[in-house]
């Protein structure tokens, strides 16, 4: 059984930097692509961040210089580091495939504030 724990969320000033992190189980991790997936209030989930089985990489455009995905298939485990943020980053992110599974994580909250 397919399971995604994200963490690493947090309050931040605009600006300001976070680490996400996302623990995969039950499932071949290292061959599929990931993406990190973001929800804001009252918005659809999008997709801010790509990287393929072989590690290449696409972002959005409202993310794009500031976000960097990575992956370490020995672990089983993604990651998003964020920086420079801003308030319109606010949102709950999540992990999973690409295309996603049926299945989604719990989400860790982003939230960038003063």
């Amino acid at each position: 059984q397919v399971q995604l724990v994200e963490s690493g969320g947090g309050l931040v000033q605009p600006g300001g930097s976070l680490r996400l992190s996302c623990a995969a189980s039950g499932t071949i991790f290292y061959i599929y692509a990931m993406g990190w997936y973001r929800q804001a209030p009252g918005k659809q989930r999008e997709l801010v961040a790509h990287i393929s089985s072989d590690g290449t990489t696409t972002y959005a455009d409202s993310v794009k210089g500031r976000f960097t995905i990575s992956r370490d298939n020995a672990k089983n485990t993604m990651y998003l580091q964020m920086n420079s943020l801003k308030p319109e980053d606010t949102a709950v992110y999540y992990c999973n495939k690409e295309p996603p599974f049926a299945y989604w994580g719990q989400g860790t909250q982003v939230t960038v504030s003063l």
